[in-house]
């Protein structure tokens, strides 16, 4: 791992980090009351990596219970953050107040993505396998990665070169180096997800369109195209999802692992009594369904059929960046989920205001591994336009 130094854009900079990411001697309680009290005796790898870098941690984010969003309240760049999720709510209030300039936080379905689109900042989701998820207290192991949040596209990308890497404890964690960041725009072109676009309403619809106006006169090129498999891709998602929160966090059952109640008076008791009183209604939500899908009466029905979809999603995406180099979109639940789905990488980028002066954001997509080109790309976008520069408020107003 490379050494911070003076020429570093994080140099002087402070960091928070997920409420999931486990943090010596620092409770660490994915924001439930299931693991209120927790404290790990380990550093998760990112935050080794941060602390040999000399980064300043200054505290733990909260977040959504153990990162299980409800989308429906968060689900398009329409949303106000009164009715955001915790995370986003939490992003905001961390960054207005100038408590940090950077974050470092799990995504599993868009929530990094989400959390920069309604507070005007800028994030990257990397793809499946290039930063190491040991210490991470994951809902979903095969969507959840992490990933960072920043004011601009420099100082997320000098964050993830750091974070990045090979990590033997982590066998998921497949890219053997840290990426690099040099530049190097190429005129991509740029495929433009029709079937969606042609949904937003009209103020969403003229900031892509700035936005694509921005990257052509910057040389890139753009074609439209329909995405596949639009009214598949949510249940896909919720079904997966669902199964693996549940198997996950199955093993707090109050007695190795987390909340006890206090109520309890047979072993019975503590199973019932401990996960009623430990987790929250979202979070039992998931439980539920994927207990469902995971039961031998409906696995087939459920479990693998989504599990085959979920191949012919990233079949789709293969064949998509066999034309294009990336993809623009909203950030939006269907792109969001989707690129979780499929392992792939993910910058999102604040383009504009809507009409309650809130900011709007789009995302660029790219195939496996392709953070570099997504990056430059992002970076010639910004250096283009102002709206990274501009400053909110609590109330995600602009300063």
């Amino acid at each position: 791992m490379k050494d911070m130094n003076k020429s570093s854009p994080l140099v002087g900079k402070s960091i928070i980090l997920a409420d999931n990411i486990s943090t010596l001697g620092v409770e660490t309680s994915c924001s439930s009351k299931m693991l209120k009290g927790y404290v790990p005796v380990f550093n998760a790898t990112v935050v080794e990596r941060l602390e040999e870098a000399g980064i300043k941690i200054a505290g733990k984010l909260s977040i959504d219970e153990f990162g299980i969003t409800k989308w429906s309240e968060a689900s398009t760049s329409e949303t106000t953050k009164a009715a955001a999720s915790a995370t986003i709510k939490a992003i905001a209030e961390a960054f207005s107040s100038g408590q940090t300039q950077l974050a470092v936080l799990s995504d599993t379905g868009g929530e990094i993505r989400q959390a920069s689109a309604l507070n005007g900042l800028t994030g990257i989701k990397p793809s499946y396998g290039a930063v190491s998820r040991y210490g991470l207290i994951a809902n979903a192991s095969s969507l959840e990665q992490i990933g960072v949040i920043g004011r601009n596209i420099d100082d997320c990308a000098a964050l993830l070169s750091i974070i990045s890497g090979s990590d033997n404890r982590d066998g998921t964690c497949v890219m053997e180096n840290p990426f690099e960041f040099n530049g190097g725009f190429s005129s991509p072109k740029i495929g433009l997800p029709r079937n969606y676009i042609d949904n937003l309403n009209e103020e969403n619809k003229s900031a892509i369109s700035a936005a694509k106006k921005v990257f052509e006169e910057a040389g890139a090129t753009f074609e439209e195209f329909d995405m596949p498999l639009m009214d598949y891709i949510l249940p896909i998602y919720y079904i997966i999802a669902s199964a693996e929160a549940s198997s996950n966090l199955s093993k707090y059952d109050g007695l190795k692992y987390g909340y006890r109640s206090e109520k309890a008076k047979s072993l019975s008791d503590v199973y019932r009594l401990s996960r009623s009183e430990g987790f929250g209604w979202e979070v039992k939500k998931r439980i539920m369904l994927g207990s469902l899908v995971l039961s031998s009466e409906y696995y087939e029905s459920y479990c693998l059929k989504a599990m085959q979809a979920r191949t012919l999603v990233i079949d789709a995406y293969k064949d998509l960046f066999l034309h294009f180099d990336m993809i623009l979109s909203p950030v939006c639940d269907i792109f969001n989920v989707s690129v979780n789905l499929a392992g792939l990488p993910a910058v999102s980028l604040p383009c504009g205001y809507d009409g309650q002066n809130q900011p709007v954001g789009i995302q660029l997509i790219g195939s496996a591994f392709s953070e570099s080109k997504l990056v430059s790309t992002a970076q010639v976008f910004q250096s283009r336009t102002d709206f990274h520069k501009t400053k909110l408020d609590k109330s995600g107003a602009v300063q």
